[in-house]
């Protein structure tokens, strides 16, 4: 489905856990408000739409952008503050969906999106613990994945700073037990 991923280093792994640095990245993001799988289908169009050419260049022209690969969900507040960490918890049914953009974008050469409801933002280089593992992912296996992670996370002496992400990386025609899926949580580097 896709070639670029975003580049991260690799800090410490044990089993399926791994703690990560990620460079600095851009993503396409969207808000979306309903149940989980609805909001993710939704959030991906509204995404898949701008990369596939419902945008335009800084010359004018429509332009498509190669997918990459996760598609990232988090639950998301009713209000957020794009300068101050994200909350650690859902408020009603929106969640955030965003794209990383290919690398070898900035905010100056990406497209700018004719829907106003996706937007661009750079985020700086950022340290997540990651639980990896395969599977279809509904809201009940979402919740027991971040569950482990929280608590491998406990086990280290290591405070979330940020919200649980869900990351899926294969297309939905993927068999279930080839799905790559993680669930990412930020945290202070040490």
């Amino acid at each position: 489905m896709a070639a670029d991923e975003p580049s991260y280093t690799l800090l410490e792994k044990s089993g399926d856990f791994e703690l990560r640095i990620y460079d600095p990245m851009i993503i396409a993001e969207t808000l979306v408000s309903g149940e989980m799988d609805s909001a993710s289908n939704q959030g991906f169009r509204l995404i898949a739409g701008y990369i596939f050419g419902k945008n335009s260049s800084r010359t004018g022209e429509a332009q498509k952008i190669s997918m990459t690969t996760p598609v990232t969900m988090q639950a998301a507040p009713e209000k957020i503050n794009m300068t101050s960490p994200v909350t650690t918890e859902r408020v009603g049914e929106r969640w955030r969906i965003h794209f990383v953009m290919p690398s070898e974008y900035s905010m100056e050469t990406l497209p700018i999106p004719d829907n106003p409801a996706v937007t661009l933002r750079e985020v700086p280089a950022t340290h997540y613990a990651v639980l990896r593992f395969s599977g279809l992912v509904g809201e009940k296996k979402r919740a027991v994945k971040i569950a482990e992670l929280q608590q491998w996370l406990a086990k280290k002496n290591i405070s979330p700073t940020g919200s649980p992400e869900l990351a899926r990386y294969d297309p939905p025609w993927t068999l279930p037990f080839l799905r790559r899926n993680e669930i990412l949580i930020q945290y202070q580097g040490r």
